[in-house]
């Protein structure tokens, strides 16, 4: 199964696509689609939708996981997110592919086991799982490949195949 992470945002979008076969993950590409901060809003949201219809195209996933936003103290930036994660969210759902969403708190314990982990325990099994001697960077293609993971390993748990 082809799983592709999505770490939402305006100005950066992390992406991480993975080969996930049983409990053996395989990382196939990773990157992000920038917008340009000079631009107008609509602008770079409408750069972010053509981007992100060419990335599922392109990568033809089996799966998207993408992480839900999580409210810090930035109010202004985290409507602009939200923004951005709602094109996002329209350019799966025009492709057809199936969609999985994902609390910050569920990605740390589906890749560390314990919910309220740190940042670098996170990317630090991520790193492990793959078999990688350094993350990726920048951190929002690795936090999207962690994401990834989490849907790797939420979907081959044994409680998704009861039937």
């Amino acid at each position: 199964m082809k799983i592709l992470g999505i770490d939402p945002g305006y100005a950066t979008t992390g992406f991480g696509l993975l080969h996930s076969e049983r409990a053996s993950y395989h990382l196939l590409q990773y990157g992000t689609i920038t917008t340009p901060a000079d631009l107008p809003f609509p602008q770079r949201l409408n750069i972010l939708f053509d981007d992100m219809t060419r990335l599922l195209e392109v990568t033809k996933p089996d799966a998207v996981a993408v992480e839900e936003l999580f409210w810090g103290h930035n109010i202004t930036t985290g409507i602009g997110v939200s923004h951005g994660r709602g094109v996002i969210l329209l350019a799966i759902e025009r492709a057809g592919l199936p969609l999985f969403e994902y609390t910050p708190m569920q990605v740390k314990q589906a890749v560390v086991g314990y919910g309220k982990a740190e940042k670098h325990q996170v990317m630090d099994m991520t790193r492990r799982f793959l078999k990688m001697e350094k993350m990726p960077r920048p951190d929002d293609a690795a936090d999207a490949i962690a994401i990834a993971l989490c849907h790797a390993r939420s979907n081959t748990s044994l409680l998704t195949q009861r039937g």
